[in-house]
Formats: C-alpha cells, sequence, structure tokens
C-alpha cells in the first residue's frame, strides 16, 4: 500500500507538470473560482512605479537609431498619471485588456492623454498580469512541489522502519526473538489497561484531562487510520451516546467521528495518541456546552438585580469535572448565557463559524484575526457534521486598556439533528504532560459556543453560551466592570454582533431600499463605497485596540495624560494610506450620560461643529446615506461642511455608524472629492488613503445595567461597580491618527506627541460641556 501510493503521488506530480507545460492560458492553475478583477488591486512594488501608471515622453530607441551617431541622445521627460487616470484605465482594463484603435482615442480624449500612452499603458499592464500570473502558478508548482517532496521522504522513512500496530516495535520477525516479541505485546496490552483505570481514577479526582485517554491500539488492516470511538475504549461510547434535546421532542445520539488519518513516519501510537485526548476532550466540551445551553438548566440562577442569568458555580462543579484543569488562583470566572433569532439559516451560520476568515468578517470588532492551526477532522459525508480544528484567536475590546484575548482552541461542530447544530469551543494546553501550561497565560475559555436551530423564512435561532476564565489583575480598573459582566466578551456581544452582521447582509441585498441620497448611486458604487467604509472601520478598531502585531506605549512627556496610549508605524507602499510616519493615539474616559444619548450627539451631523474642529465652525450636509440595518443609527454617510468659512471645498468626510446592545462606533476620515467620486461610480477603492479617527461608546457594566456574569467561590454574583455612584454611564474611547511626517525615515518628536494628546484632550472637554457633564 506505501508504494501504490508513492506511485499515485508521483503520477499526481507528473499529470500537473503535463498540465503547465500544455499551456492553456495563464489561469491554469489559479482554479475555477478565480477572480480576474482581484489581479488588478495587487500591490506590487513596480506598478507604483513603471507598470502602466507612469511614461516617458520622445520616441522610442529604434526611433532614434536613425537621427545620426553625433547627436546626443534626447532626455526623455518623465510623466506620472493622475490617480483618476489610473483608476479609469483600471476600470476600463478589467472590461477589455485589448482595446482597439478606437478605443484607445477615446480613451486619449478623455483622460487628456497621448494615444501613444494609453496604448503603452496598456501593454505595461498586460506585461504586469502576464508577470504576476506566472509567479502565482510558480509559487502552486514550488509548493505542490515541496509537499510532493516531503510525502516521497516520509514514505520512504516509513518503509525503512517499519513499527508494528501492536507492540510497536519492528515490523520484520527477523530482527528480535519470538519472546521479545511476546513481551512488547504483553506490555502494551497492560499499558493500555493501566490508562483505562487512570483515566478512571482522574475523572473522580478532578486532574487535569489529558491523561485520561489511553492511546487506542490500531487494527493490522487499517494502519493509517484512526477509528474513534471504536469498541467503547476510553469511554468513548458514553460521549458518543449524548443526545440532545431541546424541549420539542427532537433528540438524536451523536453519531461517531470519521476516521482520522495521522501523519506517515511517526511512531504509530504517537500521533493518535495525542489527537485521541483532543477527541476527547473535543466531545467532553460539546455534552457540557449543549447541558448549559439547555433552557431549564438548574446551572443558571437570576441575579439579585434580576439582570441576565448567572452561573450556579456550586451546582457547576458537582456536575462537570475540571475540563481543562484546576482554575488559577488568580483567575476570575466570567460566564453568560443569552439568545436571539437572526435571519442566517444554521448551514450558512455553521460553515461562517467553522472558516477562519469567514468568521472574522462575521465578527469584524470583536475578532481581531483567526487561523486554522490543524484540521483534525473535516466533517463527515460532505457536511460539517463532526469537523474539529486547532484554531488561534485573538478577541479585542473597543480601548486600549482592556488586554486582547489571545487564544489557542478546539473548534468542535456537531449536527444533533435536522436543522439543528452545535459549534464549541475549548482552549487547549501546549503540551501533553498534564500540566497546567497554556500559551497564553492571561486567560483561557471553557466549554462555550452556540446551538443553532432553524426557523422558518431563513430564521435560525441561536443560543450563545460563554465561559472563561481570566485575570483580572490584568484589566484596566476602569474597565473591570466592563470585562466582569460579561459586556466584554460574553455571549450578549457575540449575539449582538451577528444579529446586527445579519441584518445589514439581509438589508444590502433587499430590492426595496428607500433612496435617500442627495446623489444618485448606481448598485456598484455602493459597493465601492460600502468596500472602503469597511476598510477604515477596520483600520480605525486596529488603531484603538490592544494588538499582538504592534505595541502601544504609554509615554510620560509634556502634558500627555496619564491613560492615553500612542504608537508609530510607517506606511511606504500601501496606497490605502498616505506615506509616512504615522502616529495613532486613543484613551478612553468614563462620562456620566447613557450610551445611546452620547450615540445619538456624536452621529448628528447638526451638532458636529460642537465637537469636530473639521466642521469649520457650521453644521455639516449629508451628501450620502447608505442604509446598513434597521436601526436608523446604522449607516454609511458622505457628509460636506456647509458653513460659509469652509474654504476647502475639496474635502469631504466619510463616515460610518452603527449601534446595538453591547456598544456603539462613530468612524470617520477625511476624503477627497477626486478619489470618492472615482469610489462612487463603482472604481477601485484600494487606491482611496485613509486615515480614520472617531469614538467607541461602550456601556460601563454598572449593576443597572442587569448583566452580572462574575461569580465568586461560593457561586454567588459579585456585583460590578459604577465610578462615584452613579448609574447609566458609559464608557467613552477616543482614537486619532495623524500624518506626522510624510517621509517615512523621520523620526517621532515630543511635539508631535504633545499636538494629538492636545486635540484628544479638546475634543473630549467639548463633548463634555455640549452635555453639561464634568
Amino acid at each position: 500500500m506505501q508504494f501504490s501510493a508513492l506511485a499515485q503521488s508521483g503520477s499526481r506530480w507528473q499529470r500537473k507538470m503535463d498540465g503547465h507545460g500544455h499551456g492553456h492560458g495563464e489561469m491554469g492553475l489559479l482554479g475555477e473560482n478565480f477572480d480576474l478583477g482581484i489581479m488588478g488591486r495587487m500591490r506590487e512594488d513596480e506598478y507604483e512605479s513603471r507598470s502602466g501608471s507612469d511614461n516617458f515622453e520622445g520616441a522610442s530607441g529604434d526611433d532614434q537609431d536613425g537621427g545620426g551617431d553625433e547627436q546626443p541622445p534626447r532626455k526623455k521627460k518623465y510623466h506620472r498619471h493622475t490617480p483618476h487616470q489610473i483608476q479609469d484605465l483600471e476600470s476600463f482594463f478589467k472590461e477589455c485588456p485589448h482595446p482597439d484603435e478606437k478605443q484607445r482615442l477615446e480613451l486619449s480624449k478623455r483622460l487628456g492623454l497621448e494615444t501613444k500612452q494609453v496604448k503603452f499603458w496598456f501593454q505595461n499592464r498586460r506585461t504586469q498580469m502576464k508577470t504576476q500570473l506566472e509567479r502565482h502558478e510558480n509559487l502552486i508548482l514550488r509548493q505542490e512541489n515541496d509537499k510532493l517532496r516531503a510525502e516521497n521522504n516520509m514514505m520512504k522513512d516509513a518503509m525503512s522502519n517499519p513499527m508494528c500496530n501492536q507492540c510497536g516495535g519492528p515490523a520484520i520477525p527477523g530482527q528480535i526473538s519470538f519472546e521479545e516479541h511476546q513481551i512488547r505485546i504483553e506490555n502494551a496490552r497492560l499499558k493500555d489497561e493501566l490508562n483505562r483505570i487512570c483515566a478512571l481514577a482522574n475523572k473522580f479526582l478532578g486532574r487535569p484531562l489529558s491523561s485520561l485517554a489511553a492511546p487506542i491500539p490500531l487494527p493490522s488492516s487499517t494502519g493509517l487510520e484512526l477509528g474513534v470511538g471504536r469498541n467503547g475504549i476510553g469511554g468513548f461510547n458514553n460521549a458518543l451516546s449524548m443526545g440532545l434535546d431541546l424541549g420539542d421532542g427532537m433528540s438524536s445520539g451523536a453519531q461517531m467521528m470519521p476516521l482520522v488519518k495521522p501523519t506517515i513516519g511517526m511512531m504509530s501510537n504517537e500521533l493518535p495518541f495525542e489527537r485521541s485526548i483532543l477527541i476527547d476532550l473535543a466531545l467532553a466540551a460539546m455534552d457540557e456546552m449543549v447541558k448549559m445551553a439547555q433552557a431549564d438548566s438548574p446551572l443558571w440562577m437570576k441575579s439579585t438585580n434580576g439582570g441576565a442569568d448567572v452561573l450556579n458555580y456550586d451546582e457547576y462543579i458537582r456536575t462537570f469535572p475540571p475540563c481543562i484543569g484546576p482554575k488559577p488562583s488568580n483567575f476570575v470566572s466570567e460566564a453568560t448565557r443569552d439568545s436571539c433569532v437572526v435571519i442566517i439559516n444554521s448551514l450558512a451560520l455553521v460553515e461562517s463559524l467553522m472558516d477562519a476568515n469567514r468568521w472574522t468578517e462575521m465578527f469584524p470588532c470583536l475578532v481581531a484575526r483567526a487561523s486554522t492551526i490543524d484540521m483534525i477532522s473535516g466533517g463527515m459525508g460532505g457536511s460539517r457534521n463532526g469537523s474539529l480544528h486547532v484554531m488561534h484567536a485573538e478577541l479585542q475590546a473597543l480601548s486600549p486598556l482592556v488586554p486582547l484575548r489571545q487564544l489557542k482552541f478546539l473548534r468542535f461542530c456537531k449536527q444533533h439533528g435536522d436543522g439543528i447544530w452545535a459549534v464549541v469551543d475549548v482552549s487547549i494546553e501546549n503540551n501533553r504532560d498534564g500540566t497546567n501550561a497554556h500559551p497564553f497565560p492571561h486567560c483561557r475559555r471553557l466549554p462555550s459556543g452556540c446551538i443553532v436551530q432553524d426557523m422558518p423564512d431563513g430564521y435560525s435561532k441561536v443560543t450563545w453560551v460563554e465561559h472563561s476564565e481570566y485575570d483580572d489583575n490584568s484589566v484596566h480598573q476602569m474597565f473591570r466592570s466592563f470585562v466582569s459582566s460579561g459586556i466584554g466578551f460574553g455571549a450578549q456581544r457575540w449575539l449582538a454582533a451577528l444579529q446586527r452582521q445579519c441584518e445589514c447582509l439581509a438589508t444590502l441585498m433587499s430590492s426595496s431600499l428607500p433612496n435617500e441620497e442627495n446623489i444618485a448611486i448606481s448598485p456598484s458604487g455602493k459597493r465601492s463605497m460600502l468596500k472602503l467604509a469597511k476598510r477604515m472601520v477596520d483600520n480605525f478598531c486596529a488603531g484603538v485596540c490592544a494588538s499582538s502585531v504592534r505595541k502601544w506605549e504609554k509615554l510620560s512627556v509634556g502634558n500627555v495624560g496619564e491613560d492615553v496610549m500612542v504608537m508609530t508605524r510607517k506606511s511606504m507602499d500601501d496606497p490605502g494610506e498616505p506615506p509616512g510616519i504615522i502616529l495613532s493615539a486613543a484613551t478612553s474616559v468614563w462620562m456620566p450620560v447613557s450610551q445611546k444619548k452620547l450615540f445619538e450627539f456624536l452621529r448628528d451631523e447638526r451638532l458636529r461643529s460642537q465637537w469636530d474642529i473639521l466642521s469649520h465652525g457650521g453644521p455639516m450636509q449629508e451628501m450620502v446615506h447608505i442604509t446598513k440595518g434597521q436601526s436608523h443609527g446604522n449607516h454609511v454617510s458622505l457628509l460636506r461642511a456647509s458653513a460659509m468659512g469652509a474654504t476647502d471645498s475639496t474635502m469631504l468626510i466619510l463616515q460610518e455608524t452603527w449601534t446595538d446592545s453591547s456598544g456603539s462606533m462613530v468612524v470617520y476620515a477625511p476624503v477627497d472629492t477626486t478619489s470618492i467620486n472615482v469610489v462612487m461610480h463603482g472604481g477601485d477603492s484600494a487606491y482611496v488613503a485613509l486615515l480614520p479617527s472617531g469614538f467607541a461608546v461602550l456601556p460601563d457594566g454598572s449593576p443597572s445595567s442587569g448583566y452580572v456574569a462574575q461569580t465568586n467561590s461560593n457561586g454567588h454574583p459579585i456585583k460590578g461597580e459604577a465610578g462615584d455612584g452613579d448609574v447609566g454611564g458609559s464608557l467613552l474611547t477616543v482614537g486619532f491618527q495623524i500624518l506626522v511626517n510624510s517621509l517615512p525615515t523621520a523620526k517621532l518628536t515630543v511635539e508631535s506627541v504633545e499636538t494629538v494628546n492636545n486635540l484628544i484632550t479638546c475634543t473630549i472637554q467639548k463633548i463634555k460641556a455640549a452635555l453639561h457633564v464634568s
């Protein structure tokens, strides 16, 4: 079987090289779903400098040969196209890469260029695309070559060192005696029995789960496959017979997960042992999460102020053994449960949750970044039922004073009935010796996730359970009630973000939207505007949230406030940002006004002059309004200063606002008229330079909000504390990004830091004065 696998790998490589050699176009290896449109947006270094964007005036080298040897060569004059010309040329290139002479003449007249310049631009652009396609093909072929070479080496290792599936010793009987072979088999049997006894004992003692699972002997007929749950070994039968009862009479037992293929060349009992631990952990986490999601579960009780449900800690300890080891002494627990109805079906939501990129897009302001580290199981029958992934994610709150939650966890998906799915997450350890050593020591995620049940008309009911433990000392004092109440990372925020995103998608796909724009915009123009606004919001979040990529600094210079955080970055080759040194500054303050009142004040363009220096002392006029949800505050707009003293008529403001029960956001950025006109006509928004600023308004987590998620060791809820006894307050995060120097090699100065600090301080003071608060 190993020799046939090697032969198949070789034939696969030969077929791929043959397909490449026949020259079936440049798209041969890019796949059926490759979009040619993205090639125009690939930011290559030569594109900025030469490829189609620049031209030289004068004749070519061939035309100059007849001028005689005595004349010195004429110096070529350098031309750079304007952004408007590049946008129009790019848009035309997407539709017609090979324009004829009539089309080139029409383009040259419209753009104010010579026909020769247009001709050379398209020639350079086609050459650039061909180069990019060849690079992509070479990259794919190189990766495939490396993969086949690695498979070949592992097969050679497996053939040169065959191992016995029963005892783990050499597979060739002549190398060891018959007595030694029998001893090895008996030793493996006793080791398996010892591990099973330890598993039973550890379930009663509450030891870490990593010592529960036993190595599963592999049948000789399937030496490369691990059958999970076979013969009830390791207690899998009890876990797999777990069913889900949602109160409507629907219950189904869990099916066995599909076979898992370990890597060739490793010890036959090493990788199955490690993966069996992960599978056992995933099944236990699924069982725990489903029981915690039950509506009539005794694990939950009402908080003392009648707010959200609170975990009954004593009942939880009696019901479940420690899933990932005991809680560290400096950690506090946070557990929340909530449910809502969203306009998305269960299959679409499950697909979004199991794909790291789509999961990040579904929760844009909550999930900073995510990736799939390993896929232990891809599912059964072409569905996500039984999928088990190892993932890494970074969760963020909209303030630099709340630390990032970095997690390495298992994500397990299971179908419990027709139209009923469950997805659970649980943190995993870095090692296998049973010690409590986590890759990120500030937090860990206990079994958390959601149950999705289909409803009529494309809706789904989602029940979300969020249970985590974290180091409370790493959170700023101002945000401790916000985090401990569950508003920061609890079930309420996950569902609010999911509901808002689903409403946005449904609204944008609706054909009955009212036309609220003063300027008519085509559907392609709306898509470009929304894409530009999404990039603006993502950049703003990166500029106000804690990050593992960039480091915030608390500088004690001049009159910089204690909680003002700053960071710098160099922008050189990104067309979406101006080149130079960019300074980001952010801070958070407590405001004695409600979240709704503060949000309505900040988003009102008629009151903008009370806090924004870009308004020139007068109200702003809304030129474009694109609705993004049912709430009147969820939209993208284009604003223009209407004051008499507004001198910069070429500058507009792009703004996006949204609000839900977990928080609100107002993000804006100045844009020039030429670039935004190109976007409004469906042009590429990637070349519009943005430096976003704005506000995030969050509930303060006071007891009056009704959210109490933190419990002490006795199972009683711990109430949050509102500042100075005031209730109904909010947490305001202010963030600005400014270009301090257009030279990327320049150094940051103290004057630049003090300037942005004065801007933040002045803005906060103006907001307090307008709202008549101190």
